[in-house]
């Protein structure tokens, strides 16, 4: 009897570890899923573009220019840099005062702009270049164009593989999933069959099977859980991750892992089932 009992935890054991670590991988994907549009939202936006006044262009036009610019629908953040800033900036990344030689400042007030995300691409960039180009002070406008279109063209790659792959991991949780739990029933194939001899109904002999497996799934499902929410706090701690994750659609994927586990437990459990139930006794190998 302790034999018995030690083999059915065993496959207990078994069936929560194979289950918590496949639904801990689809959670990985799905982590990666809801935060790829902030992600690729976040890496548009750290993208500058710099506007360069003439040597000649007034304050007042400059504080008119940042108004402008803050006041419409297209700025994320604006920064501007005086020219004496931006000598400051090139002392600390060259290393030398290159002035002495020159004898003046050869450097323009300029300011950078940070765009929101759906205006940073090549017909908005270019739009807004040629309204801003306009003003009589503005001396150039500067942004690394083909940058924004490599940004841009692996957002698209990206986003065109990633419903894909989720349903491909989808069946393949899927299939692992029924695997282990169908080995795990056809291992208690005697025990059912004797149940069906003595007789039990079908739903009667499959009922137990079903409410084990769906408590094995619960459990695995909170285990993977516990596993995805160390794993981003571990991530969060070398870089910036929970800002890019809504939690709401955290919630919504810890529920979607959750309901997959029991979903997948019990179709697997009930047909694991019913395909015993319909073999003869006499074909049945015990």
């Amino acid at each position: 009897m302790n034999i018995k009992n030690q083999r059915l935890f065993t496959s207990y054991v078994s069936i929560t570890v194979i289950i918590s670590i496949v639904l801990f991988l689809f959670g990985f994907f799905g982590i990666f899923f809801i935060s790829s549009n902030s992600i690729a939202n976040s890496f548009k936006e750290n993208f500058s573009i710099s506007i360069f006044f003439k040597e000649n262009a007034k304050n007042i036009e400059i504080i008119q220019l940042q108004n402008e610019l803050l006041m419409s629908s297209y700025i994320e953040k604006l920064k501007y840099i005086s020219k004496d800033d931006a000598l400051l900036i090139m002392k600390d990344e060259y290393g030398q005062d290159f002035i002495k030689e020159l004898g003046f400042n050869p450097l323009l007030n300029s300011i950078d702009i940070n765009l929101k995300s759906e205006f940073v691409e090549s017909k908005s960039l270019d739009s807004i270049s040629a309204i801003i180009s306009k003003k009589k002070y503005v001396d150039e406008i500067t942004y690394d164009k083909n940058l924004i279109n490599t940004i841009n063209n692996n957002i698209k790659r990206i986003s065109f593989w990633l419903i894909p792959s989720i349903v491909i991991l989808l069946l393949i949780t899927f299939l692992i999933i029924n695997s282990s739990i169908r080995l795990s029933i056809y291992s208690n194939r005697q025990l059912i069959k004797t149940m069906q001899l003595v007789g039990a109904t079908k739903s009667f002999i499959r009922k137990p099977f079903i409410k084990t497996n769906i408590f094995l799934s619960l459990i695995s499902s909170l285990i993977s859980i516990t596993m995805i929410i160390s794993l981003i706090y571990y991530v969060d701690l070398n870089i910036s991750f929970i800002d890019n994750i809504e939690i709401q659609s955290l919630f919504l994927l810890f529920i979607i892992i959750t309901v997959l586990g029991m979903i997948i437990s019990y179709i697997s459990t009930f047909f694991a089932t019913q395909n015993i139930l319909k073999i003869k006794a006499d074909n049945l190998d015990i």
